[in-house]
C-alpha cells in the first residue's frame, strides 16, 4: 500500500510540473479587450533606430483603424489605412494562445504571440513565433510588439524591429480614439 501511494504522490508532482497550465493573462479575455479597440484611433509616431527614425519623420500624423471581423474571430488593425505603407496586423485565438499576425509593407509577414506570463491586462507583450518570407537572420521585420492600455484611454502600440538577426530599433505610436466613434 506504501509502494501505491508513492507512486500516487510522485505521478502528481511529475503531471504537475509538466502540466502545460501557463500563468498570466488569459488569451480569451485579452481577445475581448481587442475587439473593444474597434473604431479609429490617430496619434503621433516616434521612432528610434534608423529605419523607425526616417519612417516617424514621414508620418506626422498616425492613423490605426481597428475591426473585428469573421463573425467575431478576427480583429484587424490597419496601419496608415490608404497610404503607400498600409500594414495589417491579425488577431486571433489559436487554441489558448493569442496570435498576432503582421502583414508588413515590406513584404514578409512575421507571426507573434501573446506572451502570457509576462503580460498584464494593461501592457501586452507578443513575442516572435515565426514568420514567411523572412530569414530572422538577415532580413528586417517587426520581431516582438506590444500594446499598453493607458489610464486616460489611451494606447501606446510599440513596434519592434530586427535585422541581421538583432534588434535594429523601435517605432512607437502614442494613440486616442478618435472622438467621433
Amino acid at each position: 500500500m506504501r509502494k501505491i501511494l508513492l507512486c500516487a504522490v510522485v505521478l502528481a508532482i511529475a503531471f504537475a510540473a509538466g502540466s502545460p497550465v501557463q500563468a498570466g493573462v488569459d488569451a480569451s479575455a485579452v481577445f475581448e479587450q481587442l475587439k473593444k479597440l474597434e473604431g479609429t484611433w490617430s496619434g503621433t509616431p516616434e521612432g528610434e533606430g534608423e529605419e523607425a527614425a526616417a519612417e516617424a519623420a514621414r508620418q506626422s500624423r498616425a492613423v490605426h483603424l481597428f475591426e473585428v471581423s469573421a463573425a467575431g474571430t478576427v480583429v484587424m488593425e490597419t496601419m496608415a489605412p490608404g497610404s503607400d505603407h498600409e500594414m495589417i496586423n491579425m488577431y486571433h485565438l489559436d487554441g489558448e494562445d493569442l496570435v498576432l499576425t503582421h502583414y508588413c509593407a515590406g513584404g514578409n509577414q512575421p507571426r507573434m504571440r501573446l506572451d502570457r506570463e509576462t503580460s498584464t491586462a494593461a501592457n501586452l507583450v507578443f513575442e516572435f513565433a515565426g514568420g514567411t518570407n523572412l530569414d530572422t537572420a538577415v532580413d528586417a521585420h517587426i520581431h516582438s510588439a506590444n500594446m499598453k492600455m493607458l489610464d486616460d484611454g489611451g494606447l501606446d502600440s510599440i513596434w519592434h524591429s530586427w535585422s541581421g538577426g538583432q534588434q535594429a530599433g523601435t517605432m512607437a505610436f502614442r494613440l486616442t480614439r478618435s472622438v467621433s466613434e
